[in-house]
């Protein structure tokens, strides 16, 4: 079942272990199949060297019930249900214990557009989630993460900030597959990092002026992006 989106969730969440952005067994990626309303995590607990397509776990979207594979799904997959459920145009999951990123969260703060590397990928700061309620801890914590982060984005477009941060917690990352999802996972570390090293210089910094994110942001988005290589 889904053995094409099961190898590439796979080369997804091996890429975050080549890229140093998780350890152990520490983090997780998903991948979804829309047409079918199925959804391809690894499974709890299982160190990235022994995962295999085979051990991949399908969830049902809606009710979160395994539908094939014959190992746990991680503990955050009811988070990442919960973002597919609100994100309608992501096709792919990422949680993270990057250890930039999980400092700022740590710190429950978000993380400022300093300059243009941030910029280019994010329209604006990195939002930090609120705090949980104690009740919500104690009763479907990990579906409550999920939930926040939703409230998080209220006002913003996750299209455009394509990554959060949870408050105590970490970065999740998501993007219209899984290698998008890895890649802004990847970027938001990188970010997390030149920001606490700015503020470390210079702790009056400003964010950049909206004349600059604009121009920055536009040109690598949109229709009207100049960026890369046009496909014809």
């Amino acid at each position: 079942m889904l053995s094409e989106l099961k190898e590439r969730v796979l080369a997804a969440n091996l890429e975050l272990y080549a890229r140093k952005l998780v350890i152990y067994t520490w983090g997780n990626v998903s991948g979804i199949d829309r047409k079918q309303g199925l959804v391809v995590i690894k499974p709890s607990g299982v160190p990235y060297e022994e995962l295999s397509p085979d051990k991949m776990v399908v969830l049902d979207l809606e009710r979160g019930h395994v539908v094939d594979g014959h190992l746990r799904p991680s503990s955050d997959a009811p988070t990442h249900l919960v973002l597919y459920r609100n994100f309608s145009e992501i096709g792919g999951v990422v949680h993270t214990h990057s250890p930039w990123a999980t400092a700022w969260a740590q710190a429950n703060a978000p993380i400022p557009c300093l300059g243009t590397t941030h910029a280019d990928h994010f329209y604006g700061p990195i939002p930090c989630t609120r705090q949980l309620r104690p009740a919500e801890i104690r009763t479907d914590y990990a579906v409550n993460v999920g939930l926040t982060i939703v409230q998080a984005f209220k006002d913003l477009d996750y299209r455009h900030v394509p990554g959060v941060l949870v408050a105590s917690h970490g970065p999740f990352c998501w993007g219209k597959d899984v290698h998008d999802a890895v890649y802004n996972a990847v970027v938001l570390e990188e970010v997390a990092k030149t920001a606490y090293a700015t503020l470390a210089l210079n702790p009056a910094c400003k964010p950049i002026p909206q004349v600059l994110l604009d121009r920055h942001y536009m040109r690598k988005h949109g229709d009207q992006a100049t960026y890369g290589q046009k496909v014809f």
